[in-house]
């Protein structure tokens, strides 16, 4: 080991959550390891220096040490709250011990006393914003309960878009996470599907969820670059613009039906028929699944097939 590197505590990541636990609030302890979610580290990784920060904090942790001035008023849920509001605003590249550190008005060193290293902290980000979904209990009718789970999945999603890249399929990380999975699996119960079709199914609605929101980001970022384009150009000069683009399409005799796009005025990026266009590809995923239910209640054996 090199002698200028202390060594790092056990991973974080791996270990009993029941410590990472203790000031979260809740009542229930998580026994089990935080597996890792697969997902590489954000910025640049950590530096000898952070290392070794890291690996001091932990040497006094483990000699039942107290932690100093503004390190006694930091708690865990005050950091990663504050880095959530970094990632959201600037992605999670942004984030960094040193850069939290300074929007909490605190040093880095502060931060290691709660959490031991930005992959720690990372995977405590996602897994607060897992906790801000609560899925309420099925209320028998199986469409409407997924319909308002999808349209929750959403709603947070498009509040912290940088964290979509890092979702997974692993574990329940939590009480909370564990709860809301035992809820979504119960949306289903009493069609006779197996766990394996079960699964399948609220990973078909998460799927297209995330889909949507990945495409609404971009639809965002389209609108805000179409803007930044158009901005020095008159409303007679954006008109001739339009026009020259709808006539080459015309002219060229080989887009009838980009043609008909234009001539109806349909825009499929509209902003004003985002939450529309969400609603109908929604509605299409739970026909599907409809379909997928009759056709199982069709395979079960009758009460007389044993006959």
């Amino acid at each position: 080991m090199d002698e200028d590197d202390p060594g790092l505590p056990d991973d974080p990541v791996l270990k009993d959550s029941t410590e990472l636990d203790d000031e979260s609030g809740e009542s229930e302890p998580w026994p089990f390891p935080r597996f890792p979610r697969g997902y590489p580290p954000p910025g640049r990784p950590s530096n000898p220096g952070e290392r070794r920060a890291a690996a001091a904090a932990q040497r006094q942790r483990d000699r039942g040490a107290r932690p100093p001035g503004r390190n006694q008023r930091l708690s865990r849920d005050e950091i990663v709250r504050a880095a959530i509001a970094v990632a959201d605003a600037e992605g999670p590249d942004a984030i960094s011990m040193r850069r939290i550190a300074r929007e909490l008005r605190s040093g880095a060193m502060s931060l290691y006393w709660h959490v031991g290293s930005k992959e720690e902290l990372l995977d405590l980000m996602l897994t607060a914003l897992e906790a801000e979904i609560e899925v309420p209990e099925p209320s028998g009718d199986w469409r409407a309960d997924l319909r308002s789970f999808a349209r929750q999945v959403r709603t947070e999603m498009a509040k912290h878009r940088w964290a979509i890249e890092f979702i997974s399929d692993r574990p329940p990380s939590a009480p909370a996470d564990a709860q809301n999975l035992e809820r979504v699996l119960g949306m289903l119960d009493g069609h006779g599907l197996s766990a394996r079709v079960t699964v399948d199914i609220i990973g078909t609605v998460t799927t297209y969820v995330m889909g949507a929101v990945v495409r609404e980001g971009r639809e965002l970022r389209g609108e805000r670059d179409r803007q930044r384009a158009e901005a020095g150009l008159s409303p007679e000069q954006l008109d001739e613009a339009h026009r020259r683009y709808r006539d080459w399409f015309a002219n060229s005799g080989q887009y009838p039906h980009i043609l008909k796009l234009m001539d109806e005025d349909v825009d499929p990026d509209d902003p004003a028929t985002r939450d529309e266009r969400f609603e109908f590809g929604l509605d299409c995923v739970l026909d599907g699944i409809a379909a997928r239910l009759v056709a199982s209640a069709a395979a079960q054996p009758g009460p007389d097939a044993g006959a």
